[in-house]
């Protein structure tokens, strides 16, 4: 049996998030010595492990506390587990493209905002690479007058 502070340097879990978990349900309450200690077995050290490789894959605490309750019920939870890496896989695959995106376009601002001239008075406007941006070709929407 292990204190909470042994559990917590073995699994690399603050003691409050452990104590967090407990709270939410996603661990079980654990024994108490007689001097009201916490108590964990290895097997509260595995769920814990599992827990943070979970939450390293951004798996949501509601997510891991679904995959453990089918687990507790002697039921496999690979299905749901795939359908949510699934889900991520697609979201991650949107924010990439997202990100491609709009860096193609910050590049491009970049390049176009070298050789716009600065407005050092500021009397058309706060900064001509935002304010101008650029058209689906790539180049400046409208010249520079200034």
């Amino acid at each position: 049996m292990y204190k909470i502070g042994e559990v917590s340097a073995i699994t690399g879990i603050l003691r409050e998030t452990i104590r967090y978990y407990e709270q939410i349900g996603l661990m079980p309450q654990p024994k108490r010595s007689e001097n009201g200690y916490r108590l964990y077995a290895n097997d509260d050290v595995e769920r814990l492990q599992f827990i943070r490789r979970a939450r390293q894959l951004d798996f949501r605490l509601d997510e891991v506390t679904e995959i453990l309750a089918v687990r507790d019920h002697n039921q496999p939870p690979c299905q749901y587990v795939l359908q949510v890496v699934q889900e991520r896989i697609i979201k991650i695959e949107t924010c990439i493209h997202e990100l491609e995106q709009l860096r193609d376009e910050l590049v491009a601002l970049y390049a176009a905002g070298k050789v716009l001239p600065e407005d050092t008075q500021m009397k058309s406007c706060v900064c001509n690479v935002i304010r101008i941006g650029l058209d689906e070709k790539g180049t400046l929407d409208e010249p520079a007058t200034h």
